[in-house]
């Protein structure tokens, strides 16, 4: 399949020939063989595959939490493939915003604060950071659960809590990898729900990584991942 199928008119994430090999034992194990992407501002973008075929792999590397051994990764038109790590960090924090299966939440602290974090990481704590940390939270619908500790909350509102920290510095690009991975199928499809809305109204292009079919189908583009090369859905 062609480059130009994976185009996009000004996209806001792009990868050229991303490439990606491990050690194995005395071999060398390829991950991913120049993987093309390109997603646009609002786009929601599904990627599909089966365990080990790679995906949070291809997700670290858009997210610049690793490096590729070949290709090229653009950030808003930025090269990121050639930032140093400090910049890549300062820029990542402002630029992508990501959700985890394992919801990554601070246990310490509330709902309200693991959602402010956000802006912490990046040095941003205001009366307009904390507005809008109340109104994400109102967004997804915890706005009266602010005050509650993460182990005082179900799955899918820690997952809620955690869709919102995502959203805080109102990132450009959400990366969701396996968001309901942990999460019974009612919570799992009202998680993928509220990512399609929410990134929508922000405008951020949303990348879903997920196995499942069903909520990979929702996106607006639909990719699989198998032995390392990226293709559309048919």
């Amino acid at each position: 399949m062609g480059w130009e199928e994976f185009l996009v008119a000004e996209p806001v994430l792009q990868a050229r020939s991303l490439s990606k090999t491990y050690p194995s034992g005395d071999q060398t194990l390829g991950v991913l063989a120049a993987v093309d992407i390109a997603v646009a501002a609002g786009e929601s973008v599904s990627i599909r595959g089966e365990s080990g075929s790679g995906k949070s792999t291809l997700l670290n590397l858009l997210a610049g939490l690793d490096r590729p051994d070949a290709g090229e990764l653009f950030w808003g038109g930025e090269a990121a493939h050639r930032l140093s790590l400090g910049e890549l960090t300062a820029r990542r924090g402002r630029f992508l915003g990501m959700v985890f299966q394992a919801y990554y939440l601070i246990p310490e602290i509330d709902a309200f604060a693991n959602v402010l974090m956000g802006a912490r990481m990046v040095g941003r704590v205001g009366a307009a950071e904390r507005d809008r940390a109340t109104a994400l939270l109102k967004r997804v619908g915890l706005g009266e659960r602010g005050h509650h500790l993460p182990a005082q909350l179900s799955g899918g509102e820690r997952q809620r809590v955690a869709v919102a920290r995502a959203l805080m510095n109102r990132p450009r690009v959400i990366l969701a990898d396996e968001p309901t991975g942990n999460l019974d199928e009612r919570s799992g499809d009202e998680i993928v729900s509220l990512l399609l809305e929410v990134c929508a109204e922000e405008q951020a292009a949303l990348v879903l990584v997920t196995h499942n079919p069903a909520h990979a189908l929702r996106a607006g583009r639909k990719f699989t991942l198998h032995n390392g090369t990226l293709g559309l859905m048919s």
